[in-house]
């Protein structure tokens, strides 16, 4: 029997292939919400950073961490920043629609329009649940990837891959 590369079946078992169903392209032009704590704004920098309880809103998902840097490109739209990049650190937890992805830290690169966790990675979706070193989600097409690159390490008390492997559960659907 041959196996599959375990980042191939993730992908299959999470992008709609009868286990769980696609997500729909996420709408990154939406406004950018957030709250937090404490904010520092770097002008000359061309960043902002947030810190405590911060939460980012856009569209239908959400993004909760401890510390966020925003970074913007400078140019101003309607008087607003236009933000390029967002890095997350500290129990980052992206939401979606029936998905939630879990890690230490995460990168939304809004040009590409994907996101990338890195560090003791759990995805649920549908039932299902994956853990690895390293998740991307791509938000045009909601395939999202897995990968058991032993990036960022774990921290007590969260459920990490040993050995830089993909572990998981898959639901079975209820049979006659």
């Amino acid at each position: 029997m041959q196996r599959l590369p375990a980042f191939l079946a993730v992908s299959l078992a999470l992008s709609g292939a009868g286990i769980a169903s696609a997500q729909t392209a996420h709408n990154s032009a939406a406004p950018i919400n957030f709250g937090a704590d404490h904010i520092e704004l770097q002008d000359k920098a061309n960043r902002a950073l947030l810190s405590g309880n911060v939460v980012v809103k856009q569209a239908e998902m959400t993004l909760n961490s401890a510390r966020m840097t925003v970074a913007y490109t400078g140019q101003v739209v309607d008087g607003s920043p236009q933000v390029s990049r967002l890095d997350a650190a500290g129990n980052v937890v992206v939401t979606r629609p029936d998905q939630t992805a879990r890690s230490n830290f995460a990168v939304y690169d809004l040009n590409k329009r994907v996101v990338t966790m890195l560090g003791a990675v759990t995805l649920i979706q549908a039932g299902n649940t994956v853990n690895g070193g390293r998740l991307t989600i791509n938000l045009d097409t909601g395939r999202a990837v897995i990968d058991g690159s032993s990036v960022g390490g774990g921290k007590a008390g969260t459920t990490t891959s040993s050995g830089g492997r993909v572990s998981g559960t898959f639901s079975v659907p209820k049979r006659n």
